[in-house]
């Protein structure tokens, strides 16, 4: 039988789904507290649908909803700016989580909370662990980051538009490969998580350099660059080297679980 392993970006999902949920609340952006039980409870109501839909849409053999770790991950010890600015989750959603886990559960899907990983590096660690068995995997997530992950046996389906962000997608959006994501961002930073890049430098030129010349690396050693590209460039070499390391998933964490551990039940999608 072959094996079709989901993996969920959870707070993408519960975060997107949150945000619907509290917006005919809001009042001077704020919940009144009241209406706050009301906003979380249909808040697990949505995620269990939108579970079940994807289930059902999916038909997986295996399915894992992962969650980052509570204290900080790894990357702001190498950079402190790292997601500066970007708006915490309410304390009341933060403490709903164990019970839309529990939910999940009930729909057989366990949940992977890291110790201090990103939910993105374990991810992307379980996803090339299993597509190396030349198994398939698709990741649920509008997170573009995974999309660096793109090949024959990984695809990135965006639940909320309901459509996969493929090669096609990537092309038209980035105009590079998806295997040249990755030295895009470098080169452009990455403004969602507040990762700078190289000054000067946007998607069009970065994206013309990566098509001419294929790889960040070529890039940096070669030698008809335009005078004002290449001092920008060896004006930002340590930079390259930050973002770089902060934008790369790890691929290499170790998991304490099988794949028989997230094999659903005939029971849960039937």
């Amino acid at each position: 039988m072959s094996v079709h392993v989901v993996l969920i970006d959870a707070l993408n999902l519960i975060r997107r789904i949150y945000a619907v949920q509290e917006r005919p609340f809001l009042m001077n952006n704020e919940l009144a507290d009241n209406t706050k039980q009301q906003v979380l409870f249909n808040t697990q109501q949505a995620c269990s649908q939108a579970l079940s839909k994807i289930l059902e849409l999916q038909q997986p053999t295996h399915a894992l909803a992962v969650f980052d770790s509570i204290k900080p991950c790894w990357r702001y010890a190498l950079y402190p700016d790292y997601k500066k600015g970007r708006k915490k989750m309410p304390a009341h959603l933060a403490d709903k989580l164990i019970d839309i886990q529990d939910a999940f559960m009930e729909q057989n899907v366990d949940s992977l909370i890291s110790e201090e990983d990103e939910a993105d590096d374990l991810i992307a660690t379980l996803a090339i662990k299993v597509a190396l068995r030349g198994q398939k995997v698709t990741i649920i997530s509008t997170d573009k980051c995974f999309l660096s992950l793109l090949n024959q046996n990984i695809e990135v389906y965006d639940y909320f538009n309901r459509r996969y962000l493929d090669h096609h997608y990537v092309k038209e959006k980035f105009d590079v490969r998806a295997d040249q994501l990755l030295d895009l961002w470098t080169l452009t930073g990455d403004s969602t998580n507040k990762i700078p890049g190289v000054a000067g430098i946007g998607q069009v030129i970065a994206s013309t350099l990566l098509n001419q010349y294929g790889s960040l690396n070529a890039i940096l050693v070669a030698n008809d660059l335009k005078s004002s590209i290449n001092e920008k460039l060896k004006k930002h070499t340590e930079q390259i080297e930050l973002s770089k390391k902060l934008l790369q998933l790890k691929q290499d964490i170790p998991l304490g679980f099988n794949l028989k551990d997230i094999r659903l039940t005939e029971m849960s999608h039937s």
